[in-house]
């Protein structure tokens, strides 16, 4: 069934571009970030972020606990607007990252940061924000205009952005080098565009489904969730694969979706082992988006994604989860780029 170009779909296609703008932009301003602040000005990083931001905070825990062993936390903005009880900061960097870096709590949260001495540094699409202005430094994700509701291009600008500061710390000229593939992962992503459309007709009368990941790419987890849930209208609920077993596995039954971020890494084997049991003593339909070719059994459903380091992964499995939620959104009759109830710009407080 054909479906008229939409500005979702443009931006999802726009992001091998954006990245490689990022890249060309980013990295140097990354360097003098990196340098600026000395390992001995603070003890652990606090993010502030919300929504697809929050998701790309969780990346960052990842990303910078395991390759720059820097501890991170990710901040309650409502302490420092709502209860007006900001947490003591000392021995903080606080980072806050926003696409629009407009919403009042973040703002709240980066103005206490300074008013307690402590470093600064905004990741946005918006270098004249307030958050931006805020800040002592700015990472400006040159993403370009965003006009659909459903954040795509930049939040994979976020994601290498963060990539760019681990790079910077790490002064790792083997992570350098597979940042400049970055680009061309994207692209290859993108190729993942016509098993996303069949998948997705699987998906047309789910109401509700599991979305399974782990280590890095549990910020993929909630992204993808994210997607499905403000494009489609479908109950879409991330867990960590430990944290499914705890409980939320009950659910499953025959037919019940589980859709799973499964690129060849450390936590493979066990999100694969997962979905081929859901599979087979559950009944479940299993989506993996994945770049192992042999999946033995444990999906239905592939959506392929290009070889990458597990610690870029995340970048490419996105885009395919941003092409499967486009295409389940027409599958169900929904219009993408106009989700009920959404604007483009959140501003909480």
């Amino acid at each position: 069934m054909p479906e008229p170009k939409t500005k979702m779909l443009d931006e999802i296609k726009q992001q091998p571009e954006s990245l490689d703008r990022l890249l060309r932009s980013g990295q140097g301003r990354a360097a003098e970030i990196a340098s600026a602040l000395a390992p001995d000005s603070y003890h652990y990083i606090l993010i502030a972020a919300r929504g697809t931001s929050d998701n790309a905070a969780r990346y960052a825990q990842y990303l910078w606990g395991a390759r720059n062993r820097r501890q991170v936390a990710l901040a309650a903005p409502s302490l420092f607007s709502t209860y007006h009880q900001p947490p003591n900061l000392d021995g903080a960097l606080v980072i806050g990252i926003s696409q629009s870096g407009q919403s009042p709590d973040l703002v709240a949260v980066m103005q206490e940061a300074k008013a307690q001495g402590r470093p600064t540094v905004t990741i946005t699409n918006e270098p004249n924000s307030p958050m931006a202005v805020t800040s002592d430094w700015v990472l400006p994700i040159d993403a370009g205009t965003e006009n659909a509701v459903a954040a795509t291009k930049t939040y994979t600008g976020q994601l290498l952005a963060i990539a760019l500061l681990s790079a910077a710390w790490s002064k790792s000229a083997e992570d350098s080098a597979a940042l400049r593939s970055v680009a061309d992962l994207a692209a290859q992503a993108l190729n993942a565009e016509a098993a996303s459309r069949r998948a997705s007709e699987a998906m047309a009368e789910v109401v509700a489904c599991a979305v399974l990941g782990r280590g890095y790419n549990r910020a993929t987890t909630f992204e993808w969730a994210l997607k499905l849930q403000e494009t489609t209208y479908t109950l879409a609920q991330p867990y960590s694969t430990a944290d499914f077993r705890h409980g939320p596995i009950a659910v499953i039954e025959s037919g019940f979706p589980v859709l799973a971020v499964a690129p060849a890494g450390t936590v493979y084997d066990e999100i694969a082992e997962l979905a081929a049991q859901l599979r087979t003593e559950r009944g479940a339909t299993t989506f993996g988006i994945t770049n192992v070719t042999d999946t033995s059994g444990a999906f239905d459903h592939l959506l392929p994604i290009p070889n990458s380091p597990e610690w870029l992964s995340p970048i490419p499995a996105i885009i395919a989860g941003q092409l499967f939620s486009y295409y389940t959104a027409h599958a169900k009759g929904h219009d993408p780029d106009e989700p009920r109830g959404l604007s483009k710009v959140t501003r909480t407080v």
